[in-house]
């Protein structure tokens, strides 16, 4: 099926945002992981038992599909990663907000950062709905996507 091109634009253009976006926040993480760790434990919602391992495997996966995205291999369900992720994020921060809870976000540097606030549900819903051209639209540019 063909699409307009500036459907296939806009799913490029999409996916190389969302993917860049998602590399760029895995950086800090995996190079801090304890630190990150102490910003998951913030949020009050991971069990003890488990804060240290999601430390260590968000990141890594946030960079897998970051980096998917941004060369077009298996867009589809990175896109689907992406967004499934998102979801979990404005949960935890809806959760927070609705909680009182004055913490940083932990979502770009894990030293300081953005508070958890209304501004950051809006960009995380931003970046939630730019995952759906790749997910569910035309192809989109250059990529190692074999369909079409």
């Amino acid at each position: 099926m063909r699409h307009a091109p500036w459907l296939r634009w806009l799913s490029l253009l999409c996916r190389l945002g969302v993917g860049g976006v998602f590399i760029y926040a895995s950086l800090d993480k995996l190079l801090h992981p304890g630190a990150f760790a102490t910003a998951i434990s913030h949020y009050r919602l991971v069990p003890y038992a488990l804060l240290h391992a999601s430390a260590m495997l968000l990141p890594v996966v946030e960079a897998l599909v970051g980096l998917a995205l941004v060369v077009g291999w298996q867009r589809r369900g990175a896109a689907l990663i992406c967004a499934g992720l998102l979801v979990v994020f404005l949960a935890a921060i809806a959760s927070a907000l609705s909680r009182g809870l004055d913490i940083s976000c932990g979502c770009f540097h894990t030293d300081s950062g953005h508070a958890v606030g209304i501004g950051l549900l809006w960009r995380d819903l931003l970046l939630l709905l730019a995952c759906l051209p790749p997910l569910l639209g035309a192809r989109g540019g250059p990529g190692l996507d074999r369909d079409r």
